[in-house]
């Protein structure tokens, strides 16, 4: 029996859906909110193997009382799965600096702060997966989400080089990044502000926030076969670095790698002489 510790429990989210899928297969877990009230009629039916904690991830603080909670009451972490994010609407240059404070505060700094507190546990046993939650947009640039955007290229960055530095303790990592998944990842935004500095931008954010919100409830993804996909990963003889999640995802993804290909093939003769 493996020990699951899922940040980002909200309930209409991907949190929820690995804890369901951790639980069918005869797994533990400890589900993390800022809200945990949300969560405990879902608990009920499961006691004894799910422990739900309150926590805000970019309290460092809650981070390290959290996973010391969950460590004492399962006796450690077998698969962190890094859940909690969000973006926020702003382009680059007329986004509020407190806007792009929070989004790399909840985006990057506190899945460092989650991946630093688990990985001794893991370590000393010798065995852990860390399962980084990206997003398509982590790979391919986001029009009035540039930060957002930023925050998941940097935690791709991240989890790269992490992957080298923990494989000889035996941890493994997964980054995921899925396209437009049916959560309630977009009902917020009907009523969010368009708080942009730059008046010159603000048709363009009204625009980007117009079709999240046209898009909501008509997402393509299905949250759970989503995860069903991570978990397969997580089993395959040679589990991948990353996976791509659904089909408009892959296909945005693999004509990026395809242009970007091109573009270096087309320029290799400049690349080549810039050496002695």
């Amino acid at each position: 029996m493996r020990t699951w510790f899922v940040t980002g429990g909200t309930p209409g989210g991907f949190g929820l859906v690995y804890a369901e899928a951790a639980l069918k297969q005869g797994d533990q877990v400890v589900v993390t909110a800022r809200r945990p009230s949300e969560l405990q009629e879902w608990a009920e039916p499961h006691r004894g193997r799910v422990l739900v904690l309150q926590l805000d991830v970019t309290d460092a603080e809650q981070v390290r009382a959290a996973v010391k909670t969950a460590e004492e009451r399962f006796g450690g972490i077998d698969v962190l799965v890094n859940n909690a994010g969000r973006g926020w609407f702003g382009t680059v240059e007329g986004a509020p600096d407190e806007t792009i404070r929070r989004t790399f505060d909840l985006n990057l700094f506190a899945v460092v702060e989650v991946i630093r507190a688990v990985l001794p546990g893991m370590r000393a046993r010798g065995d852990g997966w860390i399962v980084n939650m990206s997003s398509v947009a982590g790979l391919v640039g986001t029009q009035g989400f540039g930060y957002y955007s930023a925050a998941k290229f940097a935690l791709e960055g991240l989890s790269e080089t992490l992957r080298h530095e923990v494989e000889p303790f035996g941890v493994r990592v997964l980054v995921v990044e899925p396209g437009a998944f049916r959560t309630k990842a977009y009902a917020g935004f009907q009523n969010e502000p368009v708080n942009e500095t730059v008046d010159a931008y603000v048709p363009l954010v009204e625009g980007v926030k117009a079709a999240f919100v046209e898009h909501n409830g008509k997402q393509e993804g299905d949250p759970e076969r989503g995860v069903q996909a991570v978990i397969s990963a997580m089993n395959a003889p040679v589990p991948p670095q990353r996976i791509v999640l659904g089909n408009s995802g892959y296909d945005v993804v693999v004509a990026m790698h395809e242009n970007a290909l091109a573009e270096l093939r087309a320029n290799e003769k400049l690349s080549r002489g810039a050496d002695f």
